[in-house]
This record gives C-alpha cells, structure tokens and sequence, in this order.
C-alpha cells in the first residue's frame, strides 16, 4: 500500500478506566491486534503515544513510537505529531480503540485520495474522522489550529480539500458496520469479546 500508518494512542481512557490499546482480544492487546489486521505493508508505520515505554515491547521493530508536540490537546494533536514522522504524502490515520479494523477500508481510501488533502467516510450520517487518509501537507493547517486552541477534528474540513466517501462505497467492504466499532466504556469492551468468542 503506497501509504503511511499513523495509529493513535495517546488518549486517556478516563471512560474505559484502563488503556484501551492494551485491552486483551483473542489472546493479544488491542494495539497488536489493530497492527496485525492493518497489515506490513504500509510505507511507515507510525505509534503516536505519550507513555512509549508501554508499547514498545509490544510492537514490531519497524513501527515508529512517537508522542505528542502539543500534549493533552486530543486526537488533532496526535495527527499532527504522526505526520510530522511520516515520510509518506498520504497516510491512513487509525484510533487505537477500533478492534474491528479493516485493511480493506484502509485500501479503499488511500485508492481515493488522490488530489485531496483528507479522505474520510460517512457511515450512518457520521463521519469517521479517526478512520481516514490524511495528506502530509495538512501538517501546518493542523498546527495553526493547535496553537489557536482549536482542537476539534471536524473544525479543519472547511480549510482543507477533503472527499468524503459515501456509503454506496463503503458497502464493498466486508463487516463495514463493525469497522468503525470503538470502545469507549466496559461495556462495549465486554461486547466485543462475545462478539470474537
């Protein structure tokens, strides 16, 4: 794939209680799981978190562990920080609490974002921020809204040139309903471990 990975990490977990990454599915963390089912064959593997030391033992030695310029600001943050280490023009930008993740999706986005600066699927009338290609050149648009103290994702889609991708294509993906699932609470944690039993 003629892209970047950026997974993000970095957030609190204060709903969940304890790190979502590191949450154990079918015997491995989240984290690995998300790795594994994106795949290798990215052009840069990217981790942005702020606690490295927790990771590190856990992913492959060609993945990049990164923390936050702008610390505690959220996802935004994140973004910035992994395409700041990209080496990629076009990355596929992941959140670490999506378990059902799909390579496909993944495939299907990057083949889009040609000539555009974000590519970000609506499902069910949301969008899918944390899901999406981002281009590198977004890097400084990020930055500016950083330092204004503005730190929502969808705040940046009336600066830069973004295509959204609709349901009518997100319908080839298989088990697409599941690859936007996140964990935020228990609950949702437990949901997912029936789901996978």
């Amino acid at each position: 794939m003629n892209a970047g990975l950026i997974l993000l990490s970095g957030g609190k977990s204060s709903r969940m209680g304890t790190n979502k990454a590191l949450l154990p599915i079918e015997g491995k963390t989240n984290i690995e799981r998300i790795f594994e089912s994106l795949g290798e064959g990215f052009t840069d593997r990217i981790l942005v978190t702020n606690s490295p030391e927790e990771y590190a033992p856990l992913l492959p030695e060609d993945v990049k562990i990164v923390s936050d310029v702008y610390p505690g600001l959220g996802p935004l943050s994140g973004i910035h920080a992994g395409l700041l280490a990209t080496a990629a023009e076009y990355n596929v930008v992941v959140a670490c609490d999506m378990p059902f993740v799909s390579r496909q999706l993944g495939q299907l986005l990057v083949q889009k974002s040609k000539g555009y600066q974000a590519v970000v699927p609506r499902f069910r009338g949301m969008r899918q921020p944390l899901f999406a290609v981002y281009h590198k050149s977004m890097t400084g648009d990020i930055e500016r809204f950083l330092q204004g103290n503005d730190f929502r994702v969808n705040n940046l889609w009336g600066k830069v040139n973004t295509l959204w991708v609709e349901e009518d294509d997100l319908s080839t993906i298989p088990e697409i309903e599941l690859a936007f699932y996140n964990m935020n609470y228990p609950e949702e944690y437990e949901k997912v471990k029936e789901w996978v039993e």
